[in-house]
C-alpha cells in the first residue's frame, strides 16, 4: 500500500491563511506543523496557560491567547483566514464545545474551509455501528466524566448538529483510538463506523492531524464525516488486499 506522508507544498503565489483552533494541544501542534510544512500561513489560538507549548514555532505563526469558546478572540483569529480547523473538545460542563463551534461558524469568512474534529462516537446519519465497548466507554465513562464536571460528550453532540445544520463549507473528522509513533501517511477512511476497513481502531496523532489539514483542499470532504484509521493498520491492509483480489 502506498503511503503519503507529506503534502505537496503550495507555492507563495498561492497562499492561504490557516487558523488553527486549539493549537497547542497534541493534536494542535501537529496540525500547525503539517499547515507551516504545505507552505500556509498559520494563526492559532491557544490557551494563555498553555501558550509556552508553541515556543517551537515562535516566530512563525500568529497567536491569540483565550478559550476557544471566547467569541472576541475567535473573531480576530479568523478573520482572512482561507481555512479553519477547529480541536472540537467538550471540557467542563457550560457548553465549550458549542460555544467554540457557533463562534467559528459565526466569524469564519463567508467561503471558509472548516475543518472540525471528534471521536467516533458522533455520527452524521445515524447508520453508524458501534461495538460493545465503544457503547459503554461513552455511556458510562461521558456519564462520570459530566459527573465529575470534567467533560460533557453531549456538548460536543450539540456542537456537531450546529456544525451539520449550518450551510457551511464543513468537514467533520471522527478520529479512532490514537497513539503516538512514526507517521503511516494519510489515514483511510469511510463513512460509517462499523465498516470493516475501521475495525482496528488505531490511528497515528500526527496523521489525524494529516487528515485535517489535508482536508482543506479536498471538496468531495465537504458536508461528510470521514471516519478514520491508520493506513498500514491491520484493517486497512486487509481490505486493501481484499478489493484488489
Amino acid at each position: 500500500m502506498e503511503t503519503i506522508d507529506y503534502l505537496p507544498k503550495v507555492s507563495d503565489s498561492d497562499q492561504k491563511q490557516v487558523t488553527v483552533i486549539g493549537a497547542s494541544g497534541k493534536l494542535g501542534r501537529y496540525m500547525v506543523q503539517h499547515a507551516l510544512d504545505r507552505g500556509y500561513k498559520v494563526v492559532g489560538v491557544a490557551r494563555a496557560k498553555s501558550a509556552e507549548k508553541l515556543a517551537d514555532f515562535e516566530g512563525r505563526i500568529e497567536i491569540f491567547l483565550g478559550d476557544t469558546d471566547d467569541r472576541e478572540v475567535i473573531r480576530k483569529a479568523v478573520a482572512g483566514s482561507d481555512a479553519v480547523l477547529t480541536v472540537l473538545v467538550p471540557w467542563g460542563v457550560k457548553g465549550y464545545a458549542t460555544g467554540t463551534a457557533q463562534a467559528v461558524l459565526d466569524f469564519a469568512e463567508p467561503d471558509a474551509r472548516l475543518v472540525f474534529s471528534s471521536g467516533w462516537h458522533i455520527s452524521l446519519d445515524g447508520k453508524d455501528v458501534y461495538s460493545k465497548k465503544l457503547k459503554l466507554i461513552v455511556n458510562v465513562g461521558g456519564a462520570i466524566a459530566k459527573l465529575l464536571r470534567f467533560a460533557d460528550i453531549g456538548d460536543q453532540v450539540r456542537a456537531t448538529n450546529l456544525i451539520f445544520e449550518s450551510g457551511r463549507r464543513w468537514t467533520l473528522v471522527r478520529g479512532s483510538d490514537l497513539e503516538e509513533g512514526t507517521s503511516e501517511g494519510l489515514p483511510v477512511w469511510s463513512e460509517h463506523v462499523g465498516d470493516p476497513i475501521l475495525a482496528s481502531n488505531l490511528t497515528k496523532r500526527i496523521d489525524f492531524a494529516l487528515f485535517m489539514v489535508a482536508a482543506i483542499e479536498n471538496d468531495d470532504l465537504i458536508e461528510q464525516a470521514p471516519a478514520i484509521v491508520g493506513r498500514l493498520s491491520d484493517s486497512a491492509i486487509a481490505y486493501s488486499i481484499a478489493v484488489a483480489s
